[in-house]
């Protein structure tokens, strides 16, 4: 059988390249129609490849850490039956090979808070599946012996590396010996050098990180952005919030799910914020649906994850999306839809213990709007000097959709929602 070289799929979304992260496979394994052979991330997000050929690994092409290109030679598969001519010398040792992030491990103690929106669960792998994989992964270079995998987080990896700790030689304190991120910070510990203003430390730009900074680079170049902001009393928004979750305490509304659900409201009455500037034709795009994005900080950096049609979904609806969500992303098990196709955005910045911020717009979009903290401030109150629970609404827009009046007066709605949540009795 002639011998099938499988290359790098267009993986849609207009990307053109990928970074191989890891191998799923190695040289002279009999892999499957269907088989996951190699986990790639993108600037969207970190996806398996199906093999859709059966046969016999003959040759990987790249290593991890790669970046490899659309249409690039990614295997090569022949049919069963002689090994090939290096039947293991592109097997990864152990603790060079990252694990895909929803590989089912989570190291114990180490928790987000509720609010903040960086939050995701583990991918549905059945416990056969991660232990098969993990067996696969400890195939060793020299022998093709087998041994417990010494580490397969991506952060835990890149974390060793940067502080050349030898993984091969800690004792891991997690599941069949399994080095958690603790074990390689308590390596590093009695040996780190002292830090001095020459010894600077360096990040580089690819990856999500650096898709993102492209990103933003190009909103900032191109959209003539304004910010207008105010200051609301939140109060009765925490004692509604607090109300309806203990009437349905097992379906909880979050208050980003409640500002979430003002912003659509408000996108009705202002749909010229739900749009996007078609610079070639010189117009501005009014779109029909709102695909809701939030702004969420994980560990391989910031990505917008996106509620399609939220203008169809409740209150109670979006802060079970939001969860979702948030849920998939920390484990990098978001899919290119679910990271695209936003038309507005949300940004809860007041988790980092901040009052506001410009944000800059989710470019093609032409607005985002953000929440900062909630604390105790003094306040007028009917002639009365009272202290209530303030908040500040900040929106940025894009300057050719809409002027000041038509941001001014989105803006006012969507706190007016908050300071008066029964507004919204009139719109349901």
């Amino acid at each position: 059988m002639t011998p099938r070289v499988f290359t790098l799929p267009d993986l849609g979304e207009g990307l053109t390249d990928a970074d191989l992260v890891r191998w799923l496979v190695a040289e002279g394994d009999e892999v499957a129609v269907d088989q996951s052979i190699a986990e790639v991330e993108t600037a969207k997000a970190s996806v398996e490849l199906p093999c859709p050929y059966a046969g016999v690994v003959a040759e990987l092409h790249g290593t991890p850490g790669d970046t490899i290109n659309v249409g690039a030679p990614l295997i090569t598969i022949t049919e069963p039956g002689p090994a090939p001519a290096h039947p293991t010398s592109a097997s990864p040792e152990p603790e060079t090979v990252p694990a895909q992030p929803g590989s089912g491990f989570q190291e114990p103690g180490v928790e987000s808070s509720s609010n903040v929106l960086v939050g995701f669960g583990p991918r549905d792998h059945a416990p056969a599946s991660r232990a098969a994989r993990r067996k696969r992964l400890a195939v060793l270079a020299s022998g093709g012996g087998e041994r417990n995998v010494a580490v397969v987080s991506p952060l835990v990896r890149r974390l060793a590396r940067e502080h050349e700790v030898d993984l091969g030689a800690l004792g891991g304190s997690g599941p069949d010996g399994l080095v958690l991120r603790r074990d390689v910070e308590a390596a590093i510990a009695p040996t780190a050098p002292e830090r001095t203003e020459d010894a600077a430390r360096r990040i580089p730009l690819t990856g999500i990180r650096g898709r993102m900074a492209e990103h933003m680079a190009r909103s900032r170049r191109e959209i003539p952005e304004a910010t207008v902001w105010v200051d609301v009393d939140a109060t009765e928004f925490l004692a509604v919030r607090d109300a309806v979750n203990a009437r349905d305490p097992e379906r909880p509304v979050t208050l980003l799910g409640l500002l979430a659900r003002f912003c659509v409201l408000g996108l009705a009455r202002h749909p010229e914020l739900n749009a996007r500037v078609d610079t070639a034709a010189h117009e501005v795009v009014l779109e029909p649906r709102v695909h809701l994005g939030f702004a969420a900080q994980t560990d391989r950096g910031l990505v917008v994850p996106v509620v399609h049609d939220a203008h169809t979904r409740t209150a109670r609806e979006l802060s079970a999306d939001l969860r979702a969500l948030t849920a998939r992303a920390r484990d990098g098990a978001l899919t290119p839809a679910e990271l695209t196709g936003g038309t507005f955005t949300v940004n809860n910045y007041g988790v980092f213990g901040v009052d506001g911020s410009a944000a800059i717009i989710n470019h093609p979009e032409v607005a985002i709007v953000g929440i900062g903290r909630i604390a105790d401030r003094p306040w007028a109150v009917d002639g009365t000097l009272a202290v209530r629970k303030v908040t500040e609404l900040t929106l940025a827009f894009d300057h050719r959709a809409c002027d000041g009046g038509t941001a001014g007066g989105f803006l006012r709605y969507v706190a007016d929602c908050v300071e008066h949540p029964s507004t919204l009795l009139a719109d349901l």
